[in-house]
């Protein structure tokens, strides 16, 4: 660290720190950091920027490459914090009451950061909203929150209490009564827990009109702000509309990650493949792997594509730079994204500023923000099953050059102008702005 150096300023600067224990990912939540750090220092002169993470091995030097290469962005006198118990946090070390270990893991966690350094100003960018109190409390910093998705929801209740199997109820609590009771009960006072630590923030920030909903229900904070995260819709401006359908290719944008429901993007391909008449149509999931468990996925989701006989017309594009992402969105035709309630969609609004037509599941962000009507016509289509999507997806390839050109131009049009970088900057200063008063 060079905290040695603020002694060497003529006044006292304000130190930021950021918790954010995987900040060398390459994901959504990771492009809010850097891009909060930029605005930060592009409108305070006196802010010193300090990132608490647990990328350990992993220098300062290599961060920001990575940050400069995956996010064209080249940052200025950036402080780390190295956590060196990052275990505490991950889902692996918590078999059972994954989500109740992970919060009290964080705020171990939480505790060895502020031990290390006290900033002036906290903000919690992951989610570990139990690490508040701590620095609050034990660093008397001011604190904010940027919020991407409720750790608890009543989404999550209701799957729960409908006895719905999904990726966080597995069927063995949804076919028993007792289970289901139990689990209910927990996510209930869990979700008591959750809002009293989310109140100690001073300023709390969320990325879309689904997660206002929710942490407006469960927090009830003092000052909450809608700050959409922001998408780089300008580099993506430049690529040709126009795009050959022959073959007709499908871009799937998304970290391995369980929710965001890679398998049934491929029995989506195998009934689209089912209904196309042997046209020619290849799926592309470029996607991020943070670890072993997401590399197990891969490697799951390419088995099971050799099962379902569509192998062949899949590539799977892993942890590319940006400059690979831009050319394959270049390429792609169509977009898709099955997650239910994403909480925003940065891959997709990025999908549509590149000239995809994009289908996503008709829920969350995609639903409330993102696929809206622009000017009264439609920038992109929803869907709630796999056959709803495979329906869409092959009214995409029959339709003529001409009206692909105008749905895409729309979508480039509508996701520029609502949720470029610069509206991201002058929306989140706005929002943190009392924090520096």
């Amino acid at each position: 660290m060079k905290l040695f150096g603020y002694f060497r300023l003529q006044y006292r600067p304000v130190v930021v720190g950021f918790f954010h224990p995987y900040c060398a990912s390459g994901g959504g939540g990771e492009r809010v950091l850097w891009h909060s750090i930029r605005a930060l220092q592009k409108r305070y002169s006196f802010v010193r920027c300090v990132v608490y993470t647990g990328d350990v091995d992993k220098t300062p030097e290599a961060i920001l490459s990575m940050v400069q290469n995956r996010f064209k962005l080249q940052l200025r006198d950036v402080d780390f914090v190295y956590l060196k118990r990052r275990g505490w946090v991950e889902a692996r070390c918590w078999p059972r009451f994954t989500i109740l270990g992970q919060s009290l893991g964080s705020m171990l966690l939480g505790l060895e950061a502020v031990l290390k350094l006290a900033p002036h100003v906290y903000m919690e960018t992951t989610g570990y909203a139990f690490t508040l109190p701590i620095f609050r409390w034990l660093g008397g910093s001011r604190t904010a929150s940027y919020v991407h998705y409720p750790t608890v929801s009543s989404d999550m209740l209701e799957t729960v209490a409908k006895h719905t199997q999904s990726f966080n109820n597995s069927s063995a609590v949804s076919k028993s009564r007792a289970l289901t009771f139990v689990k209910l009960t927990y996510y209930r006072l869990f979700a008591r827990l959750y809002g009293f630590m989310g109140r100690r923030s001073d300023v709390v920030m969320v990325n879309s009109s689904w997660t206002h909903a929710h942490i407006r229900q469960l927090w009830s904070p003092r000052q909450l702000y809608i700050v959409y995260p922001p998408c780089d819709t300008a580099s993506f401006n430049s690529l040709p509309i126009r795009r050959s359908s022959k073959p007709f290719r499908i871009v799937s944008v998304g970290q391995f990650r369980p929710e965001k429901n890679h398998r049934s993007q491929l029995r989506i391909l195998r009934n689209l493949m089912q209904e196309a008449e042997g046209c020619a149509v290849t799926l592309v999931l470029a996607g991020g792997c943070r670890n072993t468990e997401d590399e197990e996925r891969v490697a799951d989701l390419q088995h099971m594509a050799r099962e379902l006989h569509v192998a062949d017309c899949v590539e799977f594009k892993i942890n590319l730079p940006f400059s690979s992402l831009r050319e394959e969105l270049g390429r792609a035709a169509a977009a898709l994204h099955t997650m239910e309630n994403e909480h925003f969609g940065i891959s997709l609004v990025e999908c549509m500023a590149a000239g995809c037509v994009t289908v996503a599941h008709e829920s969350g962000g995609p639903q409330q923000d993102i696929l809206l009507d622009w000017e009264g016509q439609p920038t992109g289509f929803l869907a709630s099953s796999e056959e709803h999507f495979s329906s869409w997806l092959l009214y995409i390839l029959h339709m003529s050059q001409s009206e692909r050109e105008e749905i895409a131009s729309r979508a480039r049009t509508a996701a520029h102008t609502k949720f470029s970088l610069e509206v991201f900057e002058a929306s989140f200063l706005r929002a943190s702005e009392k924090l520096f008063g």
